[in-house]
This record gives structure tokens, C-alpha cells and sequence, in this order.
């Protein structure tokens, strides 16, 4: 029998990060589901649309990837999609916390689904949507941090960026 995992997140935008954590994923696990979150309490750069389009350019036509929609509740999603485990990448510390509060709390609700954590790579420790917008934003260099189709679509909202 296959293992699903489901990697849930805002991705907005995705970096390259999230794809080292998708692609390290698939070491240990048969299928991932890329789930992307709605969070009507964030404000986000990207569209859901957008946010799906720019994972699935990035991550190409892998049969054992499948990104989707997460409306509602993670543990929910993951039960409908007949899997038991989560994905999370941390990079620090401060991550650890934070993951750690929400896989109890999931774990707390559905003891069948665990959460598995994920250290990033070193190249991406200090990664995140956020420094990307930030930086895109402000004319920086982003090359490094984004898929080439995020940074181009980066590029159309700020031109500046290089």
C-alpha cells in the first residue's frame, strides 16, 4: 500500500525551500500532496490559483506529486485524502514551537495522523516567503531563493526585481 503524506502551506510564494523539503519528502514517502492552504486571515501576495500554478510549473509533471486545495481543517483534508501524515519543514528554533503546538493539537483531535518533521536544508535555513516578498518588493536578487516562474511572476508585481 502507498504512503500519502500531505505537505500543507500558504506558499506564497513557493521557494525553492518548499521544494527541497517536496523532493526530500519523496525519499520516504510513496505520494505527496501539496496542499494549499485558503487563509482568508492572511493577506496574500498570490491568488490560490496562482499559488497552484506556480507549484505545479515548479514542480513539473511528477506523477507521485499532486498539489491541491486544503479548505477547512488540515486534519480533515489529510483524512479525506485517505493519508495519516503531514509534512513540516522547519528551519529553526522559532519554527519548532510553533509546529510542535499545532501537530499536538492535531494529534490531540485525530491520534491516527502524525506529523513528521522535516529539517531544511542548510542552503535554505534562513528561507521564507516572507523574506522573498520582502526582498522582491525593496529591488533585490531573489534568483537564488525562487523557481524561475515565481520569480517571473515576482518580477511582474515589482519590477525592480532583479
Amino acid at each position: 500500500m502507498d504512503t500519502i503524506a500531505v505537505y500543507p502551506g500558504s506558499f506564497d510564494p513557493v521557494t525553492n525551500g518548499h521544494i527541497d523539503i517536496i523532493c526530500r519528502g519523496l525519499k520516504v514517502f510513496d505520494n505527496i500532496i501539496v496542499g494549499v492552504a485558503r487563509n482568508s486571515a492572511k493577506k496574500t501576495m498570490f491568488s490560490v490559483d496562482e499559488r497552484i500554478e506556480m507549484l505545479r510549473e515548479s514542480l513539473g509533471d511528477n506523477p507521485r506529486i499532486r498539489v491541491d486545495v486544503i479548505d477547512g481543517l488540515l486534519i480533515d483534508y489529510v483524512r479525506n485524502q485517505g493519508s495519516n501524515i503531514i509534512i513540516r519543514g522547519l528551519r529553526a528554533v522559532s519554527d519548532f514551537e510553533y509546529e510542535f503546538q499545532l501537530a499536538q493539537v492535531n494529534h490531540t483531535v485525530e491520534k491516527n495522523i502524525e506529523t513528521m518533521f522535516m529539517m531544511t536544508s542548510v542552503r535554505y535555513g534562513y528561507l521564507s516567503s516572507s523574506v522573498v516578498k520582502e526582498m522582491g518588493s525593496l529591488g533585490g536578487d531573489i534568483k537564488d531563493f525562487v523557481p524561475e516562474c515565481v520569480l517571473q511572476r515576482i518580477r511582474e508585481k515589482y519590477p525592480l526585481t532583479k
